[in-house]
Formats: structure tokens, sequence, C-alpha cells
């Protein structure tokens, strides 16, 4: 059992429903025009709208969204931050995705040791189905009960929940942080102005309603971070058009899912389960392929600069994994290859000295399973002994 459960599956779907959720939350009512300014465009772009904190009504829309705006506004006010001390919104959010990623740091290592020593104890895990086969509650049971002797936690996947939940504040801060000509309320928290950024008054609209003025500068290196930029067809839509950082996030993350895997020589690599897995771990990173020209460039900055983290974490701790071989080829460098902080092999604890009195315990060679599956058998043993009895 190790990489790709049902959350990292899910994952993009639950992203693009939520990310309505957010874009909805960090807007505010329209500020009211001067006199003799003409009226913009109907319906208002949301460009077109001051950013503002979510207000909390009783629905239950309003309330998911001024739930999520404290992370927005944080991530939010320390990527203006960034990119008012280095005049480039592209480091910006590189600097941004590097803060985020330090202080996931335990987490992330914490789901990679997991991972590993699911990984590890995969052929006791098999021995486990076998012992109980069709006995769904003791198999339940004695897999429970090695995980706790060995150490390992089941949860390993919650951290892959909590990266894709942060896409959904990160999906607006790009999207309408960048775009919007005044982000000024977002500045002010509990009271106190942050930053003055002197945004404009009033929107200046320009074709397609789009904002001409936005408060902050969108474009670095001849990209406009907060909308999708595609190299081949149009944005907007599903499958309109490719972009190319749509094919380097997707290239990246093949990596990084490869790596978690376990190695070809590895035991149990050739159970079915893992080669499922590593068909999926093909499979799943070019999804982002769909999102290319409908999610903004900032997004996949993020995104691939994330991974890329991601990638130095996971060869200190697991090494390179299944990255190899390719198509039949393995490296030199990637033969026995020791990572620089291994994960050691999960063994069953000790049993403590017995206290004087107290009854005797268990070989500590012995762990749980091997005396549960013992009473098992014992049990059996004696139900045909006495069946026999009966016949005579």
């Amino acid at each position: 059992m190790t990489t790709r459960s049902w959350p990292a599956r899910i994952g993009p779907l639950l992203l693009i429903a939520a990310l309505a959720l957010i874009v909805a939350g960090c807007l505010g009512p329209a500020a009211s025009l001067p006199p003799g300014v003409t009226a913009p465009p109907t319906p208002t772009p949301p460009a077109g709208i001051p950013l503002a904190p979510a207000p909390l009504n009783p629905d239950p829309f309003s309330f998911l969204s001024w739930l999520f705006t404290p992370i927005f506004q944080v991530f939010f006010i320390t990527l203006v931050v960034l990119d008012q001390l280095t005049g480039n919104i592209a480091i910006a959010i590189i600097l941004l995705t590097i803060i985020i990623k330090v202080l996931l740091i335990p987490v992330f290592r914490r789901q990679l040791v997991s991972m590993r020593r699911m990984q590890q104890i995969a052929p006791e895990l098999k021995e486990v189905q076998r012992r109980f086969k069709g006995d769904r509650v003791k198999t339940q049971q004695a897999t429970a009960q090695l995980y706790k002797e060995r150490g390992v936690s089941p949860l390993g996947c919650l951290p892959i929940v909590l990266q894709m939940f942060l896409l959904i504040p990160l999906y607006s801060v790009f999207s309408q942080g960048l775009q919007n000509f005044n982000i000024q309320p977002m500045m002010e928290v509990l009271g106190f102005t942050i930053l003055n950024l002197n945004c404009d008054a009033v929107p200046i609209f320009g074709p397609n309603n789009t904002v001409l003025n936005p408060c902050l500068n969108p474009t670095a290196f001849g990209v406009n971070w907060g909308v999708p930029e595609v190299f081949l067809g149009s944005p907007g839509a599903l499958f309109s058009g490719l972009s190319l950082l749509a094919i380097i996030s997707a290239l990246v993350q093949l990596v990084a899912s490869r790596m978690t895997l376990p190695a070809a020589s590895a035991p149990g690599a050739d159970d079915q389960n893992v080669k499922m897995q590593r068909q999926m771990a093909i499979f799943l990173p070019f999804i982002s392929l769909i999102y290319g020209s409908i999610l903004p460039a900032g997004l996949f900055l993020y995104w691939i600069g994330s991974t890329l983290f991601s990638i130095v974490q996971q060869y200190l701790i697991l090494g390179w994994g299944g990255m190899f071989p390719i198509f039949g080829w393995t490296p030199r460098f990637a033969v026995d290859h020791t990572p620089r902080f291994p994960v050691a092999a999960p063994t069953a604890p000790p049993a403590s000295s017995r206290e004087p009195g107290a009854p005797a315990r268990p070989k500590p060679d012995r762990s749980a399973l091997d005396r549960s599956a013992s009473a098992q058998a014992t049990i059996r043993q004696r139900g045909r002994q006495g069946r026999r009895g009966r016949r005579r």
C-alpha cells in the first residue's frame, strides 16, 4: 500500500467544485460610481468589484466563503508584501511557495515516513490477508494491531488533502487578486492597514470586460500570472487550449509520483495493487493539461515550485523510489542508491520486563498477529476433535 490514495484521485475534482465558493467569498459589494462616470458594462466582471473579505451570512454558501477568507487573506497579504519588496510578481509567487512548503515540512515528512513504512510492511499485510482470508473483521483487527506494533499511521493521505485544499484560496489569490482594480480592503486587518497601495477609485474596462488598471502589476517575464496562458487554442474552457505551464506541471508531478512508489526490486513491488498504482502515477499527473486553459498561470507556477520542493524532500527521505527503470533503463547513479535520511524499517516493540507477581507475558518475538493466528488454529483443531468424539 503506497501513494495515490482516494484523496489524490478526487483532489482535482474537489478543487474545481470548491473554486466557485472562494471566488464568491472574496468579492465584496460593488463600489458606487462618482457622478459623471459612465457605469461599467453589465454584468460587472469580478475584477471590477473591490476585493473585500466575505461577510458572514446565514446561508451555507456564504458561510463556506467566510470560512476560507482568513486563509485567503493571509496568503494574499504575504504575496502583496513580497511583490512590493521584489517588484516582480513571479518572484513573489515563488517566494510564497517556498514559505508555504517550509511551513509544511513536518507534515510532509510525516506523510513520507508513513508511506515508506507502509511499503516496508507490505509483505506482512499480505500475510495478514492470507491468514484471515474470508474474515473481514479479523483482517481489520489484525491489520490495526500490525500498524500499532510497527508504528505506522494509516492516515498518511491527510497531508495530500491539506495540500489540495490550499489550492482553493490560492486560486482566488491569483485569479482575483492579480486582476482586481482595488484590493485595498484586503489590506485591512482588525482595523489596521497593513499596506496602503493607492489603488484607483474606479475600474477602467477594456475589451471583453477586462480591467485595464489592476492595482498590482500581474505581468512578469512576459506572462500575465493572473489569467490562463495558452500557446495553442484559446483560454476560457476545458480542452479549449494547451498551456506550456500545464505541461511542465504534469512532467514534474510525474517524477514526484514515481519517486513515491517502491523500487522495482523492493519486496512486494510485483503486487497487483502496486502495479495499479504505477499505472495511476503515469495517468493522474496529466490531468492538469485539462485545466491549463481555465486556471491562472500563477497557480501553475505555485504548483510547479511546490512539486519541485517535494521532489527534493522525497529524494532526501525516499531516494529515487520507483522512478527507475524508465523504458527498461536505469542510470548508474540510481543503482543501490541510499537516501540521505532513510526511513528505518519498522520493528515490533519488545515486551517490557515482568514485574514480581505479575502474570507471565508472551515471548517478545511473537507479535499479536502470530498469537491471534495461533489461537484461531487451536480453536479449529479442538472443534474437529470434538466432532470426532461425538461420532464415536
